[in-house]
C-alpha cells in the first residue's frame, strides 16, 4: 500500500511570480524546472530584504503585496497543509526572501556586493584568531578549530592546508578591496607557513609540506608529516600538498616575492619528482597524471605501506589529485609570470581530464576514482560508485577557463554536457541550490539519484555551481546559463550567510536551515577555512560584475622591491577570452602612473627600493566578441575575430562581413588565433552569407573547438582553412 502525505510539514519553494491576486491573499509561482505551486498569504507572514555579511534586517512585509511582479525570483518558507480540499495540498508561506527592490534586481549583481563580502570574511577569520581588530599576527595564535561563532576551541592544532586556505582568502581580500589589514594578515601566515610548516631540500631542489603542527601546552611543538584525516591516513595525499600552494601563490600574484616563488616552484618540483606518473602501457605510451598518495617514509606511490585499514592508497588517481592543481595554485601562478610552462600543465591536466574522467555511457557524472593505469576504481574509501556534484560543476568551471588560453574542442564539449546534464541530476529545482554526494546509477524504478549525506548542501559545492555558470555564460553566452548562475546565486547568498555570527555555514539542509553537527557546525575546521568563500567572491565580481554585466573593478597589488624579474606586473583578473578585459588606469602609491599597457593587462613598475601600492582600474572591452576589419584592399577584406563567438554575438560577426562586402570584397579572410569559441549558428550564417553573396571565404588560424566545429561543417569543403602552428 502506498504512502500518502497526511501531515503537515515545513518546507522552502524558490520559483518566479506568474501572477498574483493580493485581494484574495495568494500568489503562483513556478519553479526552475516551471512546477507551479500556489502561495497563501496568512496574517503572519513575513518579508524581507536579501542582506550581505554586515548589513542589518530589512522589513518588507508590508511592501510584499506591491512587489509580486510577474518575473520576481522569490524564496517562500512555508508551511504544507495535505489535503484541505479538492484543490489540493495547500502552502501557507511564513517567510519570503526577497532579492532586490525591483523585479529585476538582485543585490548579489551590485558592483559592491561580493567585495564586500569577501572583506567582512576576511575580518571575521582575523577577529577570531587573532583578536577583535587586531592590527598584528602571530599564527602562533592561530588555531585550526573555531565555533560556529568564531571562537577558538580547546584544539592545539594547525592545519598547513586550513592556514594556507586563511592565507588566500585574506590576500583575495586584499587584491579586491585594497585593504592592507588583509595583506599583513596573509603575508604573515605565508611567512608561518614557510617557516613552521614546510621542508624544504634545496640539495634537490624541492619542498614538501607537514601535515600539521601541535603546540603543546609547554611551548614546545609536535610536526605531523603524514595525514591523519579519513582516507588519507598516514599517507601524504597529494591534495594537501596541493593547497598547501594555494596561499603562496595568492600572496605571490599580489606581492610578486621571490622567497615565495621559490617554494612554489621546489613544491612543483616535488610533484614531477615524486606524484607524477612517469610509466607507460605496455604499448609504450605514457600513463600519465599524479598519483593521489605516497608513502611518507619512502615517496613511493606504490609501496605496500599504504595498504591501511582494509583499504588501499597504493597505485591510485582520483580528481583532487589531477583536477585540483588548476584552481588553487597553477592558473594564478600562470597570471602572475606568464610563463608558458604554467600553461602547459594546464593543457596537460585538462586532457587528462577529458580522456579519463568522461564516463556517459554509465552515468550523468564523471568518474573520479582510478587506479593507475586509469581503470575506474569504483570501491574506494567512502566514496564507493558516488559523485560529488561539486566536481562535475569544478570540471567544467575550469575546462572553460583553461579554453580561453589553450582552446581544444574537447574541453568546451565536456564543459557544456556538464552544464546541460547537472541541474536534472545535481541540482534541487525545487529549492535551488546544488547536493552534496549521489549514487552514480539509480536502482531499478528510481528516478532520483539517491542521496548519500542526507540531503545536505555544502558551501563549496554551491561555489562551484556559480562559477561554472557563470564563466559558460560569460563565454557561451546561452540564457540557460544565466538562469543557473543566478538561482544558485540566489541560494548561497540567501541561506549560506550567517548574517549574525559572520562567516559562512559549512552546510545547510536542502530548506536552507543550517546542519549543525560535528565539524560541520563550525567555522574553522580540517575542511573548512576561508578559501572557498573568498574564491567564490572574487571570481563572482569577474565572471558576473566585470564579464557579463560590463562593471568596471579596482584590483590591488602591493609588489616588493625587485618583485616579478624586471618589474613587469600582470594583473589579468583570471584566464578570460582575448580582448574582453583592458587596463584603463594605474596608480601607484597613489599617483596616476602612465606606463602600462592596456592590451597586454600589464604595468610597468617604476624603479623602487621600497614596496609599493598598486591599484589597477580594469573594464570591459567592447564586447565580448570582436571583429574587426584589418585591411580591406585588392578585393580583399582582412577580419580579426576574437573572443567567444557564441549564437547571440553571430550579429556583430553579420555587420562587419556585410559591410566589407558592400566595400567590394570578393575574398574574406577570417583571422580566428584568438577566437576560442565558434558556435554552430556562426558556421550557419557563414554558409548562408556565401550562398547569397557569392564570395571565397578563408580561414586562418584556427585551432582547438574552432577548427573542430569548422572541421565537422559541410561549409569545411568551401574554405581555406590554415591552422595555427603548435
Amino acid at each position: 500500500m502506498p504512502n500518502n502525505i497526511d501531515f503537515t510539514f515545513s518546507d522552502l519553494v524558490a520559483g518566479y511570480v506568474i501572477s498574483a491576486d493580493p485581494q484574495a491573499g495568494q500568489f503562483q509561482i513556478n519553479t526552475s524546472d516551471g512546477r507551479p505551486f500556489v502561495v497563501r498569504l496568512t496574517p503572519t507572514t513575513t518579508a524581507e530584504m536579501l542582506r550581505n555579511l554586515g548589513e542589518a534586517y530589512i522589513d518588507a512585509t508590508a511592501q510584499l503585496p506591491a512587489m509580486l511582479e510577474h518575473g520576481r525570483l522569490l524564496h517562500v518558507y512555508g508551511v504544507f497543509y495535505p489535503s484541505d480540499s479538492e484543490a489540493g495540498t495547500a502552502f501557507e508561506a511564513k517567510h519570503v526572501l526577497l532579492f532586490g527592490k525591483a523585479a529585476d534586481e538582485f543585490k548579489f549583481e551590485s558592483p559592491s556586493w561580493w567585495t564586500q563580502q569577501v572583506s567582512k570574511l576576511a575580518d571575521f577569520y582575523l577577529d577570531s584568531e587573532f583578536g577583535a581588530g587586531s592590527a598584528t599576527f602571530d599564527y602562533r595564535d592561530y588555531r585550526t578549530d573555531l565555533t560556529m561563532e568564531g571562537a577558538k576551541t580547546s584544539g592545539l592544532r594547525q592545519e598547513t592546508d586550513t592556514v594556507s586556505r586563511l592565507v588566500y582568502g585574506l590576500a583575495t581580500a586584499y587584491l579586491m578591496s585594497g585593504n592592507r589589514r588583509h595583506l599583513d594578515g596573509a603575508v604573515a601566515g605565508a611567512a608561518y607557513l614557510i617557516e613552521n610548516l614546510c621542508f624544504v631540500d634545496r640539495a634537490d631542489q624541492v619542498a614538501y609540506w607537514y601535515h600539521a603542527l601541535d603546540l603543546r601546552p609547554d611551548g614546545t611543538q609536535r610536526k605531523i608529516f603524514a595525514s591523519e584525516s579519513g582516507d588519507d591516513f598516514d599517507a601524504i595525499p597529494c591534495y594537501e600538498q596541493v593547497y598547501a600552494l594555494a596561499g603562496l601563490t595568492q600572496v605571490f600574484r599580489i606581492t610578486g616575492d621571490p622567497r615565495l616563488r621559490e617554494i612554489i616552484d621546489m613544491t612543483i618540483n616535488m610533484f614531477h619528482r615524486y606524484f607524477e606518473d612517469k610509466t607507460c602501457y605496455a604499448d609504450g605510451t605514457p600513463r600519465r597524471g599524479y598519483y593521489s598518495h605516497i608513502d611518507p617514509v619512502t615517496f613511493d606511490p606504490l609501496s605496500p605501506a599504504l595498504d591501511v585499514d582494509g583499504h588501499t592508497n597504493r597505485d591510485r588517481k582520483n580528481w583532487n589529485s589531477v583536477g585540483d592543481h588548476i584552481p588553487a595554485y597553477l592558473i594564478n601562478l600562470f597570471l602572475a609570470t606568464g610563463e608558458q610552462r604554467y600553461a602547459d600543465e594546464l593543457e596537460s591536466l585538462c586532457d587528462q581530464i577529458t580522456e579519463h574522467f568522461p564516463d556517459y555511457d554509465s552515468s550523468p557524472f564523471v568518474q573520479e576514482k582510478f587506479f593507475g593505469d586509469w581503470s575506474p576504481d569504483r570501491h574506494y574509501g567512502q566514496q564507493q560508485d558516488r559523485a560529488i556534484v561539486g566536481h562535475n560543476l569544478k570540471i567544467a568551471w575550469n575546462l572553460t577557463r583553461v579554453n580561453n588560453v589553450r582552446p581544444k574542442a574537447p574541453y568546451v564539449s565536456m564543459a557544456k554536457k556538464i552544464a546541460d546534464l547537472m541541474p536534472a541530476v545535481g541540482m534541487d529545482p525545487q529549492r535551488g541550490g546544488w547536493y552534496d554526494m549521489v549514487e552514480r546509477h539509480t536502482g531499478p524504478g528510481e528516478r532520483f539519484h539517491r542521496l548519500v549525506w542526507h540531503d545536505r548542501k555544502a558551501w563549496w559545492q554551491q561555489e562551484q555551481g556559480i562559477l561554472a555558470y557563470q564563466i559558460l555564460n560569460a563565454v557561451f553566452d546561452e540564457p540557460s546559463y544565466a538562469k543557473y548562475a543566478r538561482e544558485s546565486s540566489a541560494f548561497y547568498n540567501g541561506w549560506m550567510l550567517d548574517t549574525q555570527a559572520g562567516g559562512v555555514f559549512f552546510n545547510v539542509l536542502a530548506n536552507g536551515n543550517p546542519f549543525m553537527l560535528g565539524g560541520e557546525r563550525s567555522k574553522g575546521s580540517h575542511a573548512m577555512g576561508m578559501y572557498h568563500s573568498a574564491e567564490l567572491g572574487y571570481l563572482a565580481a569577474i565572471y558576473s560584475g566585470l564579464e557579463s554585466r560590463r562593471q568596471p573593478i579596482d584590483l590591488f597589488f602591493a609588489p616588493r622591491p625587485g618583485a616579478f624579474g624586471g618589474g613587469l606586473l600582470r594583473v589579468a583578473p583570471d584566464l578570460l577570452p582575448p580582448g574582453t578585459v583592458k587596463l584603463m588606469q594605474v596608480w601607484v602609491d597613489g599617483r596616476e602612473h602612465p606606463d602600462f599597457d592596456a592590451d597586454a593587462l600589464t604595468v610597468t613598475l617604476p624603479h623602487s627600493t621600497e614596496p609599493q601600492e598598486v591599484r589597477v582600474r580594469l573594464v570591459p572591452a567592447a564586447c565580448a566578441f570582436s571583429a574587426d576589419t584589418r585591411d580591406l584592399s585588392g578585393g580583399i577584406a582582412r577580419i580579426t575575430l576574437a573572443g567567444s563567438l557564441s549564437a547571440q554575438r553571430v550579429p556583430v560577426l553579420r555587420e562587419e562581413l556585410e559591410r566589407a562586402l558592400d566595400g567590394g570584397a570578393t575574398t574574406v579572410v577570417l583571422e580566428a588565433n584568438d577566437l576560442v569559441y565558434l558556435d554552430p549558428e556562426a558556421v550557419r550564417y557563414l554558409s548562408v552569407a556565401k550562398q547569397h553573396r557569392d564570395f571565397r571565404l578563408a580561414v586562418t588560424g584556427a585551432y582547438g573547438q574552432v577548427s573542430g566545429e569548422l572541421a565537422d561543417s559541410e561549409l569545411n569543403q568551401e574554405l581555406v582553412t590554415t591552422a595555427q602552428p603548435g
